[in-house]
Parts: structure tokens; C-alpha cells; sequence
């Protein structure tokens, strides 16, 4: 589920209004029904290795040459944000 769908179920929750959390909430099942699978860490780590060896990117001026391979592979199955940090993590080992 999208995290941004979290945030306005949290924002709900603390307002007190489990009315509009829980349809935030029916929203976002409705929604992750239709949305492709999305990639675990654990291989979202592994397609960035992968990434790495085959543009043979180093630094944080490899990091464009990582996201454009990475980029059509994980399109909507994983969020550009946790993917951009672990690709920062990766290129500065």
C-alpha cells in the first residue's frame, strides 16, 4: 500500500475520525488490489548490485547511470524514494 495512504490513516487516527480512516483504509486495499506486486528490499538491493556491475557506476556521479537501467525495472513496483536511498548507500560502499 502507498505510504502516502498511511500517513492520511494516521492523520485520521489521531484526529479521532475512524470514519474517514477507515475509508482511507478501503481505499487503499481497493487500490493495492490493482497495483503490481511490489519488489522486496531484498531484491530491490539485488537489481541495484546488478545495476551496478553493469554500468560499472561508482560514486554519487553513477548515480543517474543506476536509475535510468533501474528505472524501467522497477516502475511501479517500488517506491523511487527507498530506491534512490539505496542506490546512495550502494555507490558509497
Amino acid at each position: 500500500v502507498p505510504s502516502h495512504d498511511n500517513e492520511a490513516v494516521d492523520a485520521y487516527t489521531q484526529a479521532k475520525r475512524d470514519d474517514l480512516a477507515n475509508k482511507e483504509k478501503a481505499e487503499a486495499a481497493v487500490i493495492a488490489q490493482y497495483l503490481p506486486e511490489q519488489l522486496t528490499e531484498e531484491a530491490i538491493k539485488k537489481m541495484i548490485t546488478e545495476a551496478i556491475a553493469e554500468t560499472n557506476a561508482s560514486g554519487p556521479a553513477g548515480m543517474g547511470l543506476v536509475m535510468k537501467v533501474l528505472q524501467p525495472k522497477i516502475a511501479g513496483k517500488a517506491d523511487g524514494g527507498l530506491v534512490s536511498g539505496l542506490v546512495k548507500a550502494a555507490l558509497s560502499q
